[in-house]
């Protein structure tokens, strides 16, 4: 951070701003938005795409800037941008294209639509932030494949608990411990939830009831920790991971692992086998109910019986794990700060380190009928759970970011999880490419076999 806000000043001091522009005006894009506006200096978000132009209006005059022009072409957004105007559009494309926009926040949740985004500003020499983590575990792999070779960053974001966690792992690998697991603190964990039992709650936050679905009924703490996974090289414990939930199973918890629990997640480090976390390379994971909600830690080991004393003597305990956490993730609030990193100091906050470890994977919510067509991510059908990427590829299964418009062709019980045999694609949809060429290209090396 002193290094991000002394680059920024720089810049504002200069005035040099990094130029932003946004994918999305939502719940999300609207505290980006007002973030950057207020918050931010030394960068200036010049222009919001939206389907509606309005909420993209009405984006920046949340954030307190009327002088907002609609604009039709690269032209007219350049000239908005040289005449210090914001532009705001109907045409993502637009500001994928244009020259005088450094790089792009994309804060849809979509994938379909988000792949051609982040293609066509990847194509156009741009970097894009992802607030997007239902893409970036289904095609990211692939995605970082196409920015590599045009010399550009596609990353997460910090702001989101995939972020939060790898500037904790970075943090604790720097002090010469060994991360052994990322995890991500929950309050509820239900995968029958649906928009009608949220929709009160979202009401009460101005958020969209399959949004808030997806948080309740675990998809998007999947697609989070398998994004954790793939930037990290770790993999999860069983297909949904381990997810210790202490709302619902507390004192056999307790009395399972012997806990000494004051219900503070410096108490889980006695849970966790060492030898299997070092066996397996490291998991991610998650726990429900214990504090400090909703905030994100890592355990983590040091071989060094010196170092060992020295973690006792600041209070960490003697191990063999170590509990390291950030009490809060303060999603758009910490947005900007990823743009400035990526533009400013080339630093990725979290992206695949090459093929996927850990794939997201659908899982019939109710029992599903032959004929049906799919609802998407937060809804009824289906959810998310965490599943190998190399046993998602043997058996076929098919990944939740791919589910919405598929067709069954079979009757599917409730928590059978999907294979690409149960469905019918939909046609011509860009993420199944993507897809289709990421598993090709990351696809495990052939041995030849040695008898003739």
């Amino acid at each position: 951070m002193i290094i991000v806000d002394t680059a920024l000043k720089a810049r504002a001091e200069s005035g040099n701003p990094v130029r932003v522009g946004m994918i999305g005006s939502g719940f999300m894009g609207r505290g980006i938005a007002n973030q950057i506006a207020n918050s931010v200096p030394g960068m200036e978000l010049v222009a919001i795409y939206s389907r509606d132009i309005e909420a993209a209006r009405f984006a920046y005059n949340q954030a307190g800037i009327e002088n907002v022009v609609v604009v039709k072409s690269v032209g007219e957004l350049e000239d908005a941008i040289a005449k210090g105007n914001y532009a705001i559009t109907d045409d993502a494309m637009l500001l994928c294209r244009a020259e005088h926009i450094d790089a792009l926040v994309e804060v849809t949740g979509t994938i379909e639509f988000g792949a051609h985004v982040v293609l066509e500003a990847i194509a156009h020499k741009k970097h894009v932030i992802l607030m997007n983590a239902e893409m970036d575990s289904t095609i990211g792999p692939i995605l970082k494949v196409y920015a590599d070779r045009e010399g550009v960053i596609l990353t997460a974001c910090d702001g989101d608990q995939p972020g939060v966690e790898m500037n904790l792992y970075r943090y604790v690998k720097s002090l010469g411990l060994t991360p052994l697991l990322c995890g991500n603190i929950k309050g509820l964990q239900d995968p029958y939830r649906n928009p009608t039992t949220q929709e009160g709650f979202a009401k009460q936050w101005g958020q969209k009831a399959h949004m808030v679905t997806s948080f309740a009924d675990g998809t998007k703490i999947s697609f989070e920790q398998a994004i954790v996974a793939n930037g990290t090289g770790m993999t999860i414990a069983k297909r949904g991971m381990l997810g210790y939930d202490f709302n619902r199973n507390k004192e056999a918890l307790i009395e399972q692992f012997g806990l000494n629990y004051t219900g503070h997640v410096d108490d889980l480090t006695k849970m966790y086998d060492v030898d299997m976390l070092k066996e397996l390379g490291g998991i991610v994971d998650y726990v429900v109910g214990v504090r400090p909600g909703p905030g994100v830690f890592v355990f983590a080991s040091h071989d060094d019986p010196k170092q060992q004393h020295y973690l006792n003597l600041y209070k960490l305990g003697e191990g063999p794990l170590y509990s390291f956490y950030h009490p809060y993730h303060l999603c758009h609030f910490e947005v900007p700060l990823s743009v400035a990193r990526v533009v400013l100091l080339n630093d990725v906050i979290l992206a695949p380190l090459g093929g996927p470890v850990v794939d997201v994977v659908a899982t019939a919510k109710i029992d599903l009928k032959a004929g049906e067509t799919l609802d998407g991510i937060g809804y009824y059908m289906t959810y998310g759970q965490c599943e190998r990427a190399d046993i998602t590829r043997e058996q076929r299964l098919l990944p939740m970011g791919l589910v919405e418009g598929c067709r069954l062709k079979h009757d599917i019980p409730k928590d059978q999880v999907l294979t690409y045999d149960d469905v019918e694609l939909p046609e011509g949809r860009l993420c199944d490419r993507l897809r289709a060429e990421q598993d090709e290209y990351f696809a495990p090396t052939k041995v030849p076999s040695l008898v003739a």
